[in-house]
């Protein structure tokens, strides 16, 4: 009898939701698991009949990080190429289009990494997350020492960091490390209707301005306003005026998303 595959693929709409497919482990990512998950995303990048992603773990776990059994096997030969592919998978991609983590129970260690990884966060009120590969010796190498600090400022971060503590789900909010909570078994749900929410706005202009927040921080305030202004021109041209003609003709005023 063949295995389940460790990398579920949907569609609906214009979603495309990743499921991590090993719930006997909580979803850590062995090798093979990490090679699925970055494909599912490289072909989400591609596809354009679709424009947000969501991750999820399944069953109770968002992801336990990397698979330590797996770790111990190999010896210490994992991937992990510092200008190339992290041990996590898609983790040093950068996408042109949103994805969205869908967290219940644990996203620790590298599973913590791919939440970061990801544009925006909703939590259930059961998420647990922390930099639980304290204990084993096991760096953070999936992103998780550059994008933490950068989400929840410094201080926060070398908390979680030094100590490996577990942050809850109300603690990640007001750090700012999520960006909804919600109640247990409901950040699926929450994320897909989140993500549909972005489907509906016109994407040219929508991945511009996400790619000019992210290029950014490479940048002096000069350089970045500079390549604001230049990659703004494409969207204005292609979409913005077709809006101002509709706001003009009475659609979507007064904070109505819902006629736009």
């Amino acid at each position: 009898m063949s295995e389940s595959p460790t990398v579920l693929m949907e569609t609906r709409g214009r979603i495309s939701i990743v499921t991590i497919n090993r719930p006997e482990v909580r979803n850590a990512v062995n090798p093979a698991t990490a090679d699925a998950l970055r494909d599912g995303f490289v072909a989400f990048d591609k596809n354009d009949e679709v424009d947000v992603a969501v991750l999820v773990g399944a069953a109770d776990a968002f992801c336990a990080g990397y698979d330590l059994k797996a770790l111990s096997a190999s010896g210490g030969n994992i991937p992990c190429e510092p200008e190339g592919v992290g041990p996590m998978g898609p983790s040093r991609l950068l996408l042109d289009k949103p994805v969205i983590a869908a967290v219940e129970g644990p996203a620790v260690a590298g599973g913590l990494e791919l939440a970061l990884w990801c544009d925006l966060r909703v939590a259930a009120e059961d998420a647990v997350f922390g930099v639980y590969c304290r204990r084993w010796g096991v760096p953070l190498i999936d992103g998780g020492t550059v994008r933490l600090p950068r989400l929840i400022g410094h201080g926060r971060a070398m908390d979680m960091i030094l100590t490996g503590r577990p942050v809850g789900g109300q603690e990640a909010l007001d750090f700012g490390l999520v960006n909804r909570l919600v109640p247990t078994g409901m950040a699926l749900k929450t994320a897909v209707a989140l993500a549909e929410e972005l489907t509906r706005f016109p994407q040219v202009c929508m991945q511009t301005d996400r790619m000019s927040a992210i290029r950014q921080w490479t940048m002096s305030i000069e350089d970045a306003l500079r390549h604001e202004s230049r990659e703004g021109v494409t969207p204005f041209r292609d979409e913005a005026v077709a809006g101002a003609e509709r706001f003009a003709s009475g659609r979507g005023r007064g904070g109505d998303f819902d006629n736009i």
